[in-house]
């Protein structure tokens, strides 16, 4: 038994079973690890290839700069949404429209139709690369924009908003797999965190700049604002992020007995083929910038578009589904709802200082996001070393152990102090908690479904975000009714009793995690997927 996860009878190394380290555990002999690549004492996973043109052999500092690039701009896209939340009490009086209508195509629109339209993003990044889909997103979202700050009738501003939500759909969705094809699996969740703490903060932190341009320049300002921020980032997506989609086999060679060069080099790559030895030469940064490259696979389009609704059935996938669409969901509703409680009384908040009630959530996220990212490495790494060197993806959950108590606690403290009037600082300090506990639990679910399905991982996380874009739709349209119904202690003691149910599936996600991947990986259905 690996630390609690229970051993499968039938494959010694389920898909997403490992080995990191220098230990031998009884399913790797010295031989079988001596000729493989390493990082210090950690053995690379996945083995990179010796072409210069495999992005794992690429410099730091070029993986490091598309990550940043990729992670600010998904940000940006995903504070489209709740951007507008300090305004919607403002959008409800000035078109005459009720406020859950307002909530509903304002915020919750976005959400729905990015959930849908990344089946389509999704299989198309598979076929013909992911470039050409974050770079017109971009463009597209630039235009939305200019389009939202000259809107002068609701009609115009829920279209723009569905539109928005269409062409977002790669810059929030296919940031997870890019980490997939630049980084190996003992670096990945401090990149993930990086993308967590621009998720987060965008969401935060752009409610509170918004709050403020809302109050002095109304609506269009935000969209104004925001137009002039895609203008920054399209130049730097269009000649920093390149394609990293690499379709070539990474199989070890064994020209590496005949190159004195270290282990993934960046200089020209020896391929052996029969006696032959091929020299494949870096690719030219010109040639890096073509949008188009034709087909990269040869899978069909529309099947690669249902291929997320099978990938439901996978544990891993209904687990972080799950966890994932949960905390990001009751997140969204905090900032929905907390718009009501507080510019009613006894707060009576204008929208300005609603924004400021995001800037403890927002120094939470920029504190614990990367402190989650590292803890997804460290954690796992540290494990596994006392694991005999097997690194197991189901030593990523042990961060719900951080996540589950502080949203519990959160939800049932906001519901009790909204509903009694207590103090703004005692609502601050429950919502913060749960805004603490959501990068541990996405670090969890995401790093995850990534390790144990690490080729479907487009697909996966297509799945995960639409039940999110679905389960967000849903809450932003009913919130406000049920909170009016209900009232905020009785509604937020309900959402931490599911959120906490959802949460207990971990448990059996750790210990039978192994056993259902092996499950998976032996089964004919799954084969054909």
């Amino acid at each position: 038994m690996g630390i609690g996860v229970l051993e499968d009878r039938h494959l010694d190394r389920p898909p997403g079973t490992s080995k990191l380290g220098e230990e031998q555990g009884p399913s790797f002999d010295a031989a079988s690890t001596s000729d493989l690549k390493r990082d210090g004492d950690i053995i690379l996973v996945p083995q990179p290839s010796d072409s210069p043109n495999d992005p794992l052999n690429w410099s730091m500092i070029q993986k490091n700069s598309i990550m940043l690039i990729l992670a600010f701009s998904s940000g940006v896209t995903t504070a489209l949404g709740p951007m507008i939340s300090p305004g919607l009490v403002l959008i409800s009086m000035q078109f005459g429209v009720d406020l859950d209508t307002v909530s509903t195509f304002m915020v919750g629109a976005i959400l729905l139709f990015t959930g849908a339209v990344t089946f389509f993003t999704a299989s198309g990044a598979n076929i013909w690369g992911k470039r050409p889909f974050f770079v017109i997103s971009t463009i597209l979202l630039l235009m939305s924009n200019v389009w939202g700050t000259f809107a002068d009738s609701f009609p115009s501003l829920a279209a723009m908003r569905i539109f928005q939500g269409i062409v977002s759909a790669p810059l929030e969705t296919l940031v997870t797999s890019t980490v997939s094809d630049l980084f190996f699996v003992h670096q990945r969740g401090f990149r993930l965190s990086l993308w967590g703490v621009m998720l987060g903060t965008g969401v935060l932190l752009g409610q509170i700049i918004s709050g403020f341009i809302i109050q002095s320049m109304g609506i269009p300002g935000t969209f104004a604002i925001s137009a002039l921020i895609f203008c920054l980032i399209l130049p730097l997506m269009y000649f920093v992020v390149v394609e990293t989609t690499y379709t070539k086999p990474r199989a070890p060679s064994r020209a590496d007995e005949k190159r004195p060069e270290t282990p993934g080099s960046s200089t020209d790559s020896t391929d052996l083929k029969g006696d032959v030895i091929i020299t494949e030469p870096k690719e030219s940064y010109k040639n890096q910038l073509r949008l188009y490259r034709g087909r990269l696979s040869d899978e069909s389009f529309w099947k690669g578009v249902i291929k997320p609704f099978p990938l439901v059935c996978f544990p891993a996938v209904i687990f972080s589904t799950l966890v994932y669409a949960s905390f990001f969901c009751w997140l969204l509703m905090i900032g929905v709802l907390s718009v009501t409680i507080f510019s009613a009384p006894p707060y009576n908040l204008n929208p300005a200082q609603i924004g400021l009630t995001n800037i403890p959530l927002a120094i939470g996220a920029l504190v614990f996001s990367p402190l989650s990212g590292w803890m997804a490495d460290a954690i796992p790494v540290w494990m596994a070393k006392r694991n005999g060197g097997i690194f197991e993806p189901e030593f990523r959950l042990v961060l719900m152990l951080i996540a589950v108590p502080f949203s519990t606690a959160g939800f049932i403290g906001f519901g009790i102090s909204a509903s009694e009037g207590l103090p703004l600082a005692w609502c601050l300090v429950w919502i913060t908690m749960h805004s603490i506990a959501v990068p541990f639990a996405s670090q969890a679910s995401i790093s995850y479904v990534i390790d144990c399905h690490t080729k479907d991982a487009n697909q996966a996380f297509v799945t995960i975000n639409f039940a999110k874009a679905l389960l967000s739709f849903a809450a932003s349209t009913v919130g406000n009714g049920l909170l009016a119904k209900f009232g905020p202690r009785t509604l937020f003691t309900g959402i931490a009793i599911l959120n906490l149910s959802i949460s207990l599936l971990t448990i059996p996600s750790y210990i039978y995690g192994k056993r259902l991947r092996s499950w998976v990986a032996r089964s004919e259905w799954a084969k054909k997927i």
